[in-house]
């Protein structure tokens, strides 16, 4: 199976301002991602995917592929749908892994496992996730427990939370929801792959970025 690693990164971040090229240890964040891509061992081919030429220096530097994507889809408005689409169209694989650069504390080994699982699962869209298991609501009704009586949390079914750290799709399936109109990204079988707390940090805000560098040299620590 041919699978290859996008990584996207839009210059536009509102919450946070150019937060991809923020660096953590001395190099940005988006070339944290590449590095971890390649050390993961399992990719066909590594990509930058941006609107904005000034990743291509970077993806260049760190020896990956940069691909351009359309300006229209670096807005605030464009989806990552819209822009997996567009990278599928133009490269031919089985399978993409999106690998987001904003999830730092995401492991070359957990990118590795989850790679693993899909050449060997049977899913064409897999989502890493973090189970939760605790009491959960939603609009104010219980989703994994009762009213009616209180339960222990070890007993609970875990409600899973979707990180979007890192995300497979099989390439087929994909577009061809695309291009009937429909979800592509979750199209076909669904799965999900549990990760940890710190695998599915995801950084929005400056908060999040300062809790990531305070975690960094704990969770990289020895990682390959």
């Amino acid at each position: 199976m041919r699978i290859l690693a996008m990584i996207p990164a839009r210059m536009g971040s509102q919450r946070l301002a150019k937060k991809n090229l923020k660096e953590i240890r001395g190099a940005p964040l988006i070339a944290h991602a590449v590095r971890k891509c390649l050390a993961a061992g399992v990719f066909d081919e590594v990509w930058v995917n941006s609107e904005h030429p000034d990743f291509a220096a970077v993806a260049a530097a760190e020896g990956v592929g940069f691909h351009q994507r359309p300006e229209h889809l670096g807005s605030n408005t464009a989806t990552s749908e819209q822009f997996v689409a567009e990278f599928l169209e133009k490269h031919e694989c089985d399978a993409v892994a999106q690998v987001h650069s904003i999830a730092p504390l995401l492991t070359a080994a957990e990118v590795r496992a989850f790679v693993e699982r899909m050449r060997t699962g049977a899913e064409d869209a897999l989502m890493s996730v973090i189970p939760e298991p605790l009491e959960c609501l939603y609009r104010g009704q219980p989703v994994n427990f009762t009213f009616a009586e209180k339960t222990n949390s070890q007993d609970l079914n875990p409600v899973e939370r979707i990180t979007w750290s890192i995300t497979g799709w099989k390439r087929a399936p994909y577009l061809e929801a695309v291009r009937a109109g429909r979800c592509a990204t979750y199209s076909g079988k669904v799965g999900t792959w549990p990760v940890g707390r710190n695998a599915g940090h995801v950084i929005k805000t400056q908060e999040d970025f300062d809790i990531a560098e305070a975690l960094w040299d704990t969770v990289h620590a020895g990682t390959a």
